[in-house]
């Protein structure tokens, strides 16, 4: 009984190197395929990295295997991929929670009257308006002056010296000769002499707010005014009815 030598005189280091290369291709292979079958056209999400870990795992060198401290490394990868993901999915629920949020809120500011920084305001002059003026520091008289939509003043109304804050004022509709103006848009300009030099002031007016504009970004709530164009809802002073 013969025996045939199937080595072909090959060495053991020869035969293991060999072996190796071919579960190296095989494990690549594997990897490949895995790749594909995990992730075709998608983003790797963690199931798909959990199933490669273990094709990996199946395909491993025998003779060289994943050291412990790598696989504890991808075991970690996992657990952060895991926590991001949940992550994302909560950001994404709160972002469609706060654009529902402003939504109910915008409906309930349409047709309400708020007060907002503007040098405009659409006044009945049937009744009273009311609003502010900013004065940064304590000076000695603030002179607010109120125009037509031709820029000619129908009123200058004097209010005195005022500390720092919002300095209120009303005007009742009339001009400087005690007859009441056409009801429209009207200017408001505030100054006042801060060291020795003329400077203006912001001025806060009512107005009402015709529709609401909502970003689909998830930008900031913009109000639009009748009549004098739009505002973001933080600048807005005081709401009213």
């Amino acid at each position: 009984m013969s025996v045939t030598n199937s080595t072909g005189g090959l060495s053991l280091n020869e035969i293991l190197a060999n072996s190796s290369v071919k579960t190296t291709t095989s494990a690549s292979d594997g990897l490949s395929s895995a790749t594909s079958a995990a992730t075709g056209n998608k983003e790797l999400g963690k199931d798909a990295f959990l199933q490669l870990l273990v094709t990996q795992l199946k395909n491993q060198d025998p003779l060289s295997p994943q050291d412990n401290g790598e696989f504890v490394a991808q075991l970690a990868q996992f657990s952060s991929l895991e926590g991001i993901t949940t992550l994302n999915e909560t950001v994404s629920g709160l972002a469609s929670n706060y654009n529902s949020s402003q939504a109910l809120q915008a409906s309930s500011l349409v047709g309400r009257s708020v007060i907002a920084p503007g040098n405009k305001a659409v006044v009945d002059t049937s009744k009273s308006l009311n609003g502010t003026v900013v004065v940064p520091a304590s000076v000695s008289s603030v002179s607010l002056k109120i125009a037509d939509k031709d820029g000619k003043t129908v009123r200058t109304i004097d209010l005195g010296s005022q500390g720092a804050g919002n300095a209120a004022f009303i005007w009742d509709g009339k001009n400087d000769a005690g007859t009441t103006v056409e009801s429209g848009t009207y200017t408001f300009t505030a100054t006042t002499t801060i060291d020795n030099q003329a400077t203006s002031l912001i001025t806060n007016l009512p107005a009402t707010v015709s529709s609401v504009t909502i970003s689909q970004t998830g930008g900031e709530l913009m109000l639009n005014l009748a009549g004098l164009g739009s505002i973001a809802l933080s600048k807005v002073q005081t709401i009213g009815m």
